[in-house]
């Protein structure tokens, strides 16, 4: 059943598979944008996390001007994350058969989706921290409620670093697997 889809899908992407293999400018765009994709969209996401963490370690927690940053690195890591999948995809479907049967291309792409799930939930974190730390500074007598928004910040921070790292060692395996 599995060979009879992998057949079918190499038929369904052998257009695909003739133009990629004829082409090494379309080669090296697909793969330059994959690399690109992870370098700019991975490092941007790594950078804010090193930030927030340390932000978070040598302050009582990050102010609204952090929080701003923080804020800004999410539409460009998204549009990594897009440009990845997108990429990466079409590099798979230029080789269906044999990615296919590879284990290895099923990690990296549960460490993608894991790394698109961490990053709602960092995303969603940071938007509730910085409504509660803008309201906090519009009335300075509340109490301090962030704390627990503040480790789940720092917690989704550590593993966006750690995924990232996955996902890069995960394309790398597959390449020489």
């Amino acid at each position: 059943m599995i060979a009879s889809l992998i057949a079918t899908l190499a038929h369904w992407f052998a257009p695909w598979q003739s133009l990629y293999a004829d082409s090494k400018v379309l080669e090296t765009t697909v793969t330059s944008a994959h690399i690109v994709a992870t370098l700019v969209g991975g490092g941007i996401a790594v950078a804010a996390d090193r930030d927030t963490l340390r932000t978070e370690r040598t302050e009582a927690g990050m102010g609204p001007q952090a929080l701003d940053e923080l804020h800004a690195t999410h539409r460009p890591v998204m549009i990594g994350l897009a440009v990845l999948f997108l990429s990466g995809a079409a590099l798979a479907a230029a080789d269906i058969a044999t990615f296919a049967k590879s284990p290895v291309l099923l990690i990296k792409l549960g460490f993608v989706t894991l790394l698109c799930i961490n990053g709602t939930f960092l995303a969603r974190t940071e938007h509730l921290l910085r409504r509660r730390v803008f309201a906090e500074i519009a009335r300075p007598a509340s109490p301090d409620t962030t704390p627990v928004l503040w480790r789940r910040l720092r917690a989704a921070s550590w593993l966006s670093i750690t995924l990232w790292i996955c996902t890069a060692v995960a394309g790398t395996a597959l390449l020489n697997v």
